[in-house]
């Protein structure tokens, strides 16, 4: 037999908080039990509609308060069902069960969790890039929180499918990302619900029906006729000619933004040949990498050995950050009359394209060379250029003819 049960909000006026406020309550009663819970809530007693149970009025706070109020109801009613099925209804259970939905892990504070543990394993088994991803991730995370259900937090029990696809839409349409950014953060935040399923802090896998889509792009890279240009280029301003040489020792050494960084004394050895080479590990992968320096990498290391940033930070190169490196390069772009969106990234492909496949250099050593352990990974670097087809066709040239 079911038993009679009731839920009423209050604001309880005969109570004022210091801000001068009532506090907000719910009052449950089952088969004449009550039990009284605070929702730590608070609204001007004036505003408060005994009828309805609810703020009155269209200001921010009350509309807040109204949504808490109505998730509070919605739980409320499924716990008491969930009790009166089991035939466990009453008061003391009901309160067990709410103060058991109180200490509910929330995606936000396992979020950061995760990312503190990540700050802690920079340098180690992490990449610095990869820790700024998960912390931009973050923020988008809160900022969608906000904006679709105008609170701070939410509990993981509430991050299920129509969570991630109200997520993706808010990426295409509120972030304008592409199909492959928006992919891209889905997989970081997708990484924390997989920490959480795997601690058993929530129930089931919110990305199980979703697949992601990744599109094919052309990435930008220097040809031949660009890269002499940056290269006979004459910058009168520091900062650029610091960025400029960053980007040409990529350039000419395949190496990412993380390991020019890195990049330390160490890791300059004398190879096989008896001329020097870099050999190190890849911050983002740990693959073991070697490039033999040649006159272009070579100066530029000597030009920067006796600079103060260099010898204060004990690196081979004044490395600043990603962002201010992609915002000048911009700039040097433009100054080269290089139509390109050139980032830190783009120096690898044209390692990968220009100076090496485009040179005819070995798929297989540019592979090593560039960290990747297998040349289908390198494939997606270098692309064939105009020059190498046309050096492949004139194989050909006189092989055959006609009339």
């Amino acid at each position: 037999m079911s038993k009679s049960t009731s839920i009423l909000f209050f604001a309880r006026k005969t109570t004022k908080l210091k801000n001068g406020e009532s506090p907000i309550f719910v009052r449950i009663t089952i088969d004449g039990q009550r039990l009284d819970i605070s929702l730590k809530r608070s609204i001007d007693s004036k505003h408060w509609d005994s009828k309805k149970g609810k703020c009155k009025g269209n200001s921010l706070k009350a509309k807040e308060n109204n949504r808490y109020i109505q998730h509070m109801n919605e739980k409320i009613l499924k716990l008491i069902n969930d009790l009166e099925i089991q035939e466990e209804l009453n008061c003391k259970n009901l309160k067990a069960c709410l103060n058991q939905e109180k200490d509910e892990h929330s995606i936000i504070g396992i979020f950061k969790k995760h990312n503190d543990r990540c700050e802690k394993r920079v340098g180690i088994d992490m990449a610095e890039g990869t820790l700024e991803r998960y912390s931009t991730c973050l923020k988008h995370t809160q900022e969608f929180i906000k904006k679709q259900y105008h609170l701070n937090d939410l509990p993981l029990s509430k991050i299920n499918h129509q969570f991630i696809c109200d997520f993706e839409h808010y990426f295409r349409t509120e972030r304008k990302c592409s199909t492959n950014t928006t992919s891209k953060y889905l997989k970081n935040f997708k990484k924390i619900t997989n920490w959480a399923l795997a601690n058993e802090w929530m129930r089931s896998d919110p990305f199980a029906k979703i697949k992601f889509k990744m599109e094919k792009i052309d990435k930008e890279y220097l040809d031949d006729e660009e890269l002499d240009r940056l290269i006979n280029k004459k910058f009168e301003i520091r900062r650029l000619d610091v960025i400029k040489d960053l980007y040409l020792f990529c350039c000419f050494t395949g190496l990412a933004f993380s390991d020019v960084k890195s990049l330390n004394q160490e890791h300059i050895i004398t190879g096989i040949d008896g001329n020097k080479w870099i050999k190190s590990k890849r911050q983002k992968t740990k693959i073991e990498f070697e490039v033999p320096l040649f006159n272009i990498p070579k100066a530029i290391l000597s030009k920067y050995k006796d600079d103060p940033i260099c010898q204060i930070q004990q690196k081979l190169l004044p490395v600043p950050s990603n962002q201010k490196m992609n915002a000048y390069l911009k700039e040097i772009a433009d100054l080269c009359g290089i139509n390109k969106n050139l980032s830190t990234h783009s120096a690898r492909h044209t390692f990968a394209t220009t100076v090496t496949l485009g040179n005819n250099l070995n798929i297989k050593a540019i592979s090593k060379m560039m960290g990747h352990t297998n040349t289908k990974m390198t494939e997606n670097y270098a692309r064939a250029s105009e020059k190498l087809i046309s050096n492949e066709m004139n194989k050909i040239q006189g092989v055959y003819q006609y009339g």
